[in-house]
C-alpha cells in the first residue's frame, strides 16, 4: 500500500498531513485550526483533522468562514 492509499483509508490526518493535502504550509494549517476555520479534534496529546471534516472544508461546507 502506498502513501496515497493509506491516506484515503485513515479516518483522521495530522495537521501537517492535512496541510500537505491542502497545499498550504504547516504553520498556516495550525493558524486555521486555532481560528476554528479548519476543523480539528484533540486525541490525547495529538491534534488531528477528521477526513470527513477536511472533505467538508474543501467543499465549502465546513469551518466558520468558508471562502466561496
Amino acid at each position: 500500500m502506498n502513501d496515497a492509499e493509506e491516506h484515503q483509508l485513515r479516518l483522521v490526518l495530522s495537521v501537517p498531513e492535512a496541510a500537505h493535502l491542502l497545499g498550504i504550509s504547516r504553520s498556516l494549517a495550525y493558524q486555521l485550526v486555532a481560528r476554528h476555520d479548519l476543523p480539528a479534534i484533540r486525541l490525547g496529546r495529538r491534534l488531528v483533522v477528521p477526513r470527513k471534516a477536511l472533505d467538508k472544508f474543501i467543499d465549502g461546507d465546513g469551518g466558520t468562514n468558508p471562502a466561496a
